[in-house]
């Protein structure tokens, strides 16, 4: 291939196919043949919008920066197709910069034509279209920057209300065990001035402390009992501090019950302190389980919350880099954590997880995102009572996630155009019919991979596959 091509290599490309002799002539004239190794760069986002490309051998991938890191975007081989300088018609060309980096996978071939020849080209043989499409890119951003903004708003609405949904429970529980435990310490201090107030001597004293170590070590090993085997042991304990004279017996039996205190044990702590002190010891021993008590609450309250701030950064893959290898069951059920607040009491969440596949390589945000919209489709489909299935598998050397719901289905007059932008089954207002779209481009466009769908009244399922190894 020469450094130049003309006029009839031109109209091979369906780009021009349609244009004179004279303008075909005129861009043979301008234009160039530039060749790029794998790896080189076409064009880098950001610097001056030079010249107009259009590929004409090899594979290359378009890029963006978000957040100063670069994402593909897509990936193509196919010849004919065009980027660099798309806008050299509106405004000056020589103020344009390139909105993305093209860079060759293989070696490329590309026509490269100045931005200012495709710009005065426009101009003149298109008026009437270079209008057009000038009001159609303007109206269109303005259009997507609205919108966008506005489903960011939505789901970032969405997912906080979820998250402070589920934050707000074991936050509440930590404040009210907090508080408890205050009075319970309180009450401790007491019995201890009591206890230590000189009744007891050294040996029964030291006895009453090795009896409360002991019940601490109970209350942590203690397991939870069926409501109809606590009840009866309540009862037993109760009708035993009774005969031992201990005031407030019943108020005191669900503790101990819950602490693993049988009256067995109780007599232990009467052989140590003796009768007369009894009733202290025992509420003294009681205090000391519901502490334990409560700061095991505590601890399960402040873990939970550590769990949920987790997962909504395994979710929201804040501080990582956007092309890694990844999990994909971490991502999962980071997305049905963030999602809980959203899933229904009647709606059962199975997990079938294929723990053996390995890491893929992935955009483990965008693939969140894949994962939000599948589900919150299928959570919709059911209306509230169904069962919802999230499985793992490997299909032909690819990994699958399968997202099945049991709700009446999709019609088969409809399923062919499910993946098409702005199209919705929902009720006005409750869809934009962006999400399916959004999942197809993440999945097939940036990862390469492909997502499928079977649909029959009461199984209903999507299958995304992802390659194991970088494309």
């Amino acid at each position: 291939m020469t450094d130049r091509l003309t006029p009839d290599e031109l109209r091979q490309l369906f780009l021009f196919e349609s244009l004179t002799p004279e303008q075909l002539a005129h861009l043979a004239e301008h234009g160039r043949v530039e060749r790029r190794q794998a790896g080189e760069a076409v064009y880098v986002e950001g610097e001056p919008a030079s010249c107009f490309f259009v590929l004409l051998d090899g594979t290359v991938a378009m890029h963006q920066r978000v957040q100063g890191d670069e994402v593909e975007v897509s990936r193509t081989s196919q010849r004919g197709v065009y980027g660099g300088a798309m806008q050299a018609y509106i405004g000056e060309p020589a103020e344009q910069r390139y909105r993305n980096s093209l860079r060759a996978v293989t070696d490329a071939a590309v026509f490269a034509v100045p931005a200012e020849i495709i710009a005065a080209a426009m101009r003149d043989w298109f008026p009437m279209a270079t209008h057009l499409l000038e009001g159609l890119f303007i109206g269109m951003r303005n259009t997507q920057t609205i919108v966008g903004e506005r489903e960011r708003l939505l789901a970032l609405g969405a997912l906080s209300a979820g998250l402070t949904h589920e934050l707000n429970n074991p936050a509440a529980a930590a404040v009210r065990a907090t508080s408890a435990l205050r009075g319970r310490v309180a009450k401790m201090r007491h019995k201890l001035a009591m206890i230590a107030d000189g009744r007891l001597d050294g040996r029964r004293l030291h006895d009453l402390v090795a009896l409360q170590e002991e019940a601490v070590k109970r209350a942590a090993a203690a397991t939870a009992l069926s409501p109809l085997a606590a009840s009866d042991a309540e009862d037993e304990l109760g009708d035993w501090l009774e005969e031992h004279g201990v005031r407030g017996a019943w108020e005191l039996a669900p503790t101990l019950v819950a602490g693993g205190i049988d009256s067995g044990w109780l007599a232990q702590v009467d052989a140590a302190v003796g009768g007369d002190d009894l009733e202290s010891a025992v509420h003294w021993i009681t205090y000391t389980i519901d502490t334990e008590l409560l700061m095991g609450e505590i601890d399960d309250a402040v873990t939970r919350v550590s769990g949920l701030v987790g997962a909504a950064k395994q979710y929201s893959q804040l501080d990582r880099a956007p092309y890694q290898t990844v999990d994909v069951h971490e991502l999962l059920d980071a997305t049905l954590v963030m999602l809980q607040a959203k899933i229904p009491a009647g709606v059962r969440v199975v997990r079938e997880y294929d723990r053996s596949l390995p890491a893929v390589p992935a955009y483990a945000a965008e693939l969140n995102q894949v994962w939000t919209n599948l589900i919150d489709n299928a959570l919709a489909a059911m209306a509230g009572d169904g069962t919802l299935t999230v499985r793992t598998g490997c299909t032909d050397d690819r990994l699958t996630v399968e997202i099945r719901d049991t709700g009446p289905g999709i019609a088969p007059e409809v399923r062919p155009r499910i993946f098409e932008p702005f199209f919705t089954t929902k009720a006005v207002g409750e869809g934009t019919g962006l999400g399916l779209d959004i999942s197809y481009r993440i999945v097939v466009n940036k990862h390469h991979g492909d997502i499928r769908v079977q649909s029959a009244p009461g199984d209903t399922r999507f299958v995304v596959l992802l390659p194991l190894t970088p494309a």
